[in-house]
């Protein structure tokens, strides 16, 4: 018998959970994984995205709204999550942009912000952890400092020497960065869309988004999970304040998703298991026998 594998996400905000990763999520509840979400902060400075949630009485409890809907999202996905307790810090705006505020996640020093999550790392035990890019996915301050800290974290975790009051020491054998918005997916998106003799949503982004092939290749790992795109889009719906059921996200009907481009797609940044590339697997290397599975620090 193997041990049952263990899957960590790392977010920095709810609703980051359901946008980037959820369908494969999805898919490996379904089989038995257990996963836990980590997210960073409560998202209390996210914009209202949805026009009939801007009202003052959303305004006013958005730190409390927000709760409620990663909760949701939660039961929805079937995962487990926690919060690790640091303050949004926003999206600055403007030229020049201004400062960050105080007291916010992304002013927090590396070393001290990745001590909850190396605790949480080492509780959950991991078999894989994914997170952002060294760009955050895009450049939100919060999700570039969530890169940083889960970078640590990844690194610390499984190191005696490293903070030794968080728990007994336990080694994530893969690190992944989600590839959620990359060109080649909205290219077969967007062909798709005029095959069928649809409007694409986007036409437009694509003229002015020059192709990166070095950047396509860092895609490593594409995950098989079409069928659960329907679960991944509940998951979103149930952000209500951040996700409009007729806005861009819903542009695309679920069936071209899920012809066009029926992965979720991901970079392997660490590992210290065997798996050849490319990967359709997040467990690549470590479904086999007991003795080549993660098992602590020895």
């Amino acid at each position: 018998m193997v041990d049952t594998l263990r899957l960590m996400h790392v977010h920095a905000h709810p609703d980051d959970e359901s946008s980037k990763g959820a369908a494969s999520t999805a898919r490996y509840v379904a089989e038995g994984v257990e996963v836990l979400v980590v997210t960073c902060t409560g998202g209390e400075r996210g914009s209202i995205l949805n026009p009939n949630m801007d009202r003052p009485d959303v305004l006013e409890n958005i730190g409390r709204i927000r709760i409620q809907e990663m909760d949701a999202a939660r039961e929805i996905l079937g995962i487990q999550q926690e919060w690790l307790g640091f303050v949004d810090s926003g999206f600055p705006e403007g030229d020049p942009a201004p400062p960050l505020p105080d007291g916010c996640f992304a002013l927090e020093p590396v070393e001290k912000a990745a001590a909850p999550l190396v605790e949480i790392v080492r509780r959950f035990r991991p078999h894989v952890m994914t997170t952002y890019d060294e760009n955050g996915g895009y450049p939100h301050p919060d999700h570039i400092m969530c890169h940083k800290v889960s970078v640590a974290a990844f690194d610390a975790a499984g190191d005696p020497g490293m903070y030794p009051d968080a728990g007994l020491p336990w080694q994530p054998k893969k690190l992944y960065y989600h590839h959620s918005f990359h060109r080649q997916r909205l290219v077969a998106l967007h062909e798709e869309m005029e095959r069928r003799g649809l409007t694409s949503p986007y036409a437009e982004r694509l003229q002015e988004w020059k192709p990166n092939p070095e950047w396509d290749r860092r895609v490593t790992t594409r995950v098989e999970c079409a069928e659960y795109f329907p679960t991944r889009d509940k998951a979103l719906l149930a952000h209500a304040t951040q996700i409009d059921p007729e806005g861009p996200w819903f542009a695309v009907p679920l069936d071209v998703h899920q012809q066009a481009w029926p992965t979720e797609d991901y970079e392997l940044v660490r590992s210290l298991v065997d798996s050849s590339l490319p990967e359709d697997d997040l467990f690549a290397g470590l479904r086999r026998a007991e003795d080549d599975l993660p098992t602590g620090v020895q």
